[in-house]
């Protein structure tokens, strides 16, 4: 039942593979399932490390009985709550995936998926039904990583946190950087060993591996830009009836 709902059995069947170490895919491969259903199951109740397969059953059949009685509420741009809530759960859950902590990847996939693009620290807490504490640490973080900008809004005198076409750049370029760092942290290990030593000559390998990825992450993400950047320019010259090269 590839397509059907998780059953208690199955979920039982996750918490053993997760407490005997086996990747969503192994579980997933186990239970015949696509691993991006194990990767949400596991991320809507507690992640890997605090998954229960009986804890996991009762909070879906909660869940579920709760969407059966609420009405279903339409925003602004037309899309119901339940449509934006669901996508912002898959979202989560591969952000997840990448890396990121719960709260930050939950951060991440509300101010994406907000039509405005910006959110107020309170806007989120109201939303995710968090702690203020919590929506700052996630907050912090993006930041860190350069996935969101702050803004001040001069009306309310409070910071607004957006999303803007250059958020994935910064942060690519961000990780591009920190290859850069640790191919020179490897090189200058390896002459300090020696290359002879096998020590020396493995930091060498890493060093030469992460130069490579380094320089190849930024030409890729420059190579995006101008891209991304002349085809922008050229829907604005169609919509004015000026040709591209003319502006």
């Amino acid at each position: 039942m590839p397509g059907g709902r998780l059953t208690h059995q199955e979920r039982r069947q996750i918490a053993e593979g997760l407490a005997q170490g086996l990747s969503y895919t192994e579980i997933a491969e186990r239970l015949e399932r696509p691993p991006s259903t194990i990767t949400r199951e596991v991320a809507r109740n507690g992640g890997a490390d605090s998954y229960q397969a009986d804890p996991a059953h009762e909070a879906t059949r909660e869940r579920a009985h709760r969407h059966r009685r609420a009405p279903v509420h339409v925003d602004a741009s037309g899309h119901g709550h339940k449509t934006v809530r669901d996508l912002q759960e898959q979202f989560t859950a591969i952000m997840i995936s990448t890396g990121l902590p719960r709260m930050t990847a939950r951060v991440l996939a509300c101010l994406y998926l907000a039509d405005s693009g910006s959110l107020t620290a309170s806007e989120l807490t109201r939303s995710l039904r968090v702690s203020p504490a919590s929506v700052s640490k996630a907050i912090g973080e993006l930041e860190h990583q350069e996935l969101i900008r702050r803004e001040r809004d001069p009306r309310r005198r409070r910071d607004r946190y957006v999303i803007d076409a250059d958020a994935w750049f910064r942060g690519w370029m961000g990780s591009a950087r920190q290859n850069t760092m640790l191919a020179d942290f490897a090189r200058q290990g390896a002459e300090t060993l020696g290359i002879t030593s096998p020590a020396g000559a493995r930091l060498r390998d890493i060093g030469q591996f992460f130069d490579h990825v380094g320089h190849a992450m930024i030409q890729a993400a420059e190579q995006w830009r101008q891209t991304h950047a002349h085809g922008e320019h050229s829907t604005i010259a169609e919509k004015s009836g000026i040709p591209a090269g003319n502006s």
